[in-house]
């Protein structure tokens, strides 16, 4: 009961900020709307945040123009595919997958997240994604974290993503959930290389959760740095940019 009371008043603070963000810049809000309509299992309000964020990223030259836009939406559980890759040229999705958080974040549902060393919880916030290597976790991806006091230790952490066995319907069946990392966004072993190719090398992920402190603190969400304005009309906003998204795509 408390959790469904903090998810609703944190969901009711991702509505303010939405309104804020699709005030301060309509072209995101216009990017969210269109990735919307080639996710329509993907939250909308997130992806507008996570398109907002990505513009105010490439304004204030913490990530590069970027042919790929990447979410996971830790908000859901884990055996749902909640992680998405767009093709932002041709406003598609590339990838639909499954994704780990880590072990100390929570079970099949992911509620708590760090920044700190030895944590072996998941971050949430805004990254780039850097170069590849071989580890003991096969081929990865490192993160570079862009959230100050969020996920700004991810390269220190080795937060990366990589294939894992526990990724997979096995896991889902024997234990009811994906195995979990030590803070990595692990995904199936048969299409991490494929998925890490395709972001590679600057392309900007965005790992969502209605934590209430991050979506007040964020540079990257409102007004991109100065304090959001609190909006009503949050929800009404995004549903007419998707609704005027659809009627432009005639889907």
């Amino acid at each position: 009961m408390l959790r469904s009371l903090l998810l609703l008043s944190a969901g009711l603070l991702v509505s303010l900020r939405m309104a804020a963000a699709a005030a301060a810049s309509p072209d995101a809000a216009t990017l969210g709307a269109e990735l919307a309509i080639s996710a329509p299992s993907a939250d909308a309000r997130v992806l507008g945040l996570a398109a907002h964020a990505y513009t105010c990223a490439r304004k204030s030259g913490q990530a590069p123009d970027s042919h790929t836009l990447s979410l996971i939406d830790y908000s859901r559980p884990s055996t749902e595919p909640r992680l998405w890759v767009f093709d932002l040229d041709r406003k598609t999705v590339l990838f639909n997958e499954w994704v780990a958080h880590g072990r100390n974040s929570g079970d099949n549902v992911a509620t708590h997240f760090s920044n700190a060393p030895g944590s072996l919880m998941s971050s949430i916030g805004a990254y780039v994604t850097a170069d590849t290597y071989i580890g003991h976790n096969g081929y990865s991806l490192r993160l570079r974290g862009l959230e100050s006091g969020f996920n700004d230790n991810a390269l220190e952490r080795a937060i990366v993503m990589h294939g894992a066995p526990y990724v997979g319907t096995t896991s889902i069946h024997s234990q009811g959930r994906l195995g979990r990392s030590f803070g990595c966004p692990a995904v199936r072993p048969d299409i991490a290389r494929q998925l890490i190719d395709t972001i590679r090398d600057g392309s900007f992920v965005f790992a969502y959760y209605p934590d209430r402190t991050w979506l007040q603190q964020s540079n990257l969400l409102g007004d991109c740095g100065t304090p959001a304005v609190a909006a009503e009309s949050a929800v009404a906003t995004n549903s007419g940019d998707v609704a005027g998204a659809r009627a432009r795509s005639g889907k």
